[in-house]
């Protein structure tokens, strides 16, 4: 599943997943009312995004094929391997380089860890 996504297109999968299940015909509607969008501008992005896996438009309504939690967590695994190699231990080390962690995140961090 690809997960490079222009602004515009997340924007519009924030929406359907917002909405969701939702006619295709209250989907231009929505994009409308929030990106001043034509009819086809609203279908030919969710062409776009149903090509690459991520959404369905079955006898006129959309529906994801994967939930946006599963998304952002792929975009999160993905951006981990490309920039750190895959080392969690190295993209925490990066991030808490500049900004310290709170103690309530810290305790969620390690029951993240003491449940794995």
């Amino acid at each position: 599943m690809a997960v490079e996504f222009g602004e515009v297109q997340m924007k519009f999968a924030e929406l359907i997943w917002d909405n969701e299940p939702v006619a295709s015909g209250e989907l231009v509607r929505l994009c409308a009312e929030k990106f001043d969008w034509k009819k086809s501008t609203t279908y030919t992005v969710l062409k776009k995004l149903c090509d690459k896996g991520m959404f369905q438009n079955v006898d006129g309504v959309v529906t994801s094929r994967i939930s946006k939690d599963e998304f952002y967590t792929k975009k999160s695994e993905d951006f981990v391997n490309e920039a750190f190699g895959g080392s969690l231990p190295a993209f925490l080390a990066a991030f808490t380089s500049r900004q310290k962690l709170s103690d309530k995140e810290i305790e969620e961090i390690r029951k993240i860890i003491d449940g794995k």
